[in-house]
């Protein structure tokens, strides 16, 4: 039921990994599909299959009330749902979909988004979520992290003394890079 987060993080922690490789996606292109990395755009197809919930191919107001549903969010507004699928302007497919992450990745800030994930795991609002706990809900749910996934997430990954990943931080380094990398 987490699969759309477990996807995020999992694209996050790869450009994490992946900072400082050589081989960048090009990114000139008007083409959406020369955004992204095969590796990246198989990614986002496998969160759209997650998202597009009567396999159809259109991201419908429907398929994104189930997907919250699923991931504990009920009380969602039809207003919300219609707001996120006006950003395509037209019916959501995979392209229309992926064009919208392009734009996101590229351009628009999605910190917000992926700090609303983390907050799932952090009902008493702390800004902290445990590694364990997390670790174990990588290694267990939807497309599962492998130990030298969880690994290379955690090398970049604010953890406090306690165990406790500080996720705001995180998600900072996950939209705007690692300063000690970059270093």
């Amino acid at each position: 039921t987490i699969c759309i987060q477990h996807q995020l993080h999992k694209m996050a922690s790869r450009k994490a990994a992946r900072k400082g490789s050589t081989k960048h996606a090009q990114r000139s292109s008007s083409n959406v599909f020369s955004m992204f990395e095969q590796s990246q755009i198989q990614e986002f197809k496998e969160a759209f299959g997650c998202i597009d919930q009567n396999r159809d191919g259109i991201i419908s107001k429907q398929d994104l009330k189930e997907t919250f549903t699923q991931l504990g969010k009920l009380n969602v507004k039809d207003e919300e749902l219609e707001e996120m699928l006006k950003e395509g302007k037209g019916p959501m497919n995979f392209t229309v979909f992926l064009s919208l992450f392009g734009e996101k990745l590229n351009g628009t800030d999605p910190e917000e988004t992926i700090v609303n994930a983390f907050k799932l795991f952090d009902p008493q609002g702390t800004g902290n979520v445990n590694k364990d706990e997390f670790k174990s809900l990588l290694m267990s749910q939807a497309d599962k992290f492998s130990a030298d996934e969880v690994q290379q997430m955690f090398a970049v990954t604010p953890i406090d003394v306690s165990g406790n990943i500080d996720y705001k931080s995180l998600c900072y380094i996950i939209t705007h890079g690692d300063e000690k990398e970059e270093a």
